[in-house]
């Protein structure tokens, strides 16, 4: 097989090394424009969570850190048809960031500080595909496993869904309170997460 570096693969591959290779930041980091994509890392030193043993980065390497969470964050004009044009980015990157450290802060049994990312600044064409390369690669248990945490306030009486594994298991976003409850129990959703984090 002929390696070609412009497949889409390779290119979507290459985004995501340079993002692994970047500096580490506080969660959320300081005030920057653009948009991207990026991963969050679990420390797990000041309010350790036990199922998260197998992923916290204390003590380990650098070539040992799997995030707990990759994402992306596109330009407004993005969401409305603008993919590719160079719709203006803003500060899309940043704000989804800050979004994810206030759902930290309001966890009931999360440390915020105990979090930390990593981001990268990218043309608003290889932000899906970088991410879709990242979520394959690490699989990371709240994109795969505990899915919840991107989510925002549904707002409008619309509090019929069920309450996401994520509030379930970390109680605290006001707005979460008012949905109905989910199909499994705290107990069950933490199984899951012991069990996809076992060493294979």
């Amino acid at each position: 097989m002929v390696y070609n570096p412009l497949d889409k693969k390779n290119l979507a591959a290459s985004v995501a090394r340079e993002l692994l290779a970047g500096p580490v930041s506080p969660l959320p980091p300081d005030p920057f424009t653009g948009a991207g994509v990026y991963a969050i890392y679990y420390e797990g030193i000041r309010t350790p969570y036990n199922p998260y043993t197998p992923i916290a980065t204390a003590g380990k390497s650098g070539e040992e850190w799997v995030p707990i969470y990759v994402g992306k964050a596109i330009p407004a004009g993005a969401r409305v048809g603008g993919l590719g044009l160079d719709a203006a980015p803003g500060n899309a990157l940043f704000n989804r960031l800050r979004e994810h450290a206030e759902s930290l802060n309001q966890a009931k049994n999360l440390n915020r500080e105990d979090f930390f990312c990593r981001y990268l600044i990218v043309d608003d064409i290889w932000i899906p595909l970088a991410e879709s390369t990242l979520i394959q690669t690490f699989r990371p248990v709240w994109n795969t496993t505990v899915y919840g945490f991107g989510n925002h306030d549904p707002g409008g009486g619309r509090y019929k869904q069920q309450r996401s594994p994520w509030d379930v298991i970390h109680p605290g976003r006001p707005w979460a309170d008012r949905l109905q409850p989910n199909a499994r129990t705290e107990q069950q959703i933490v199984d899951v997460v012991r069990l996809a984090l076992a060493p294979k």
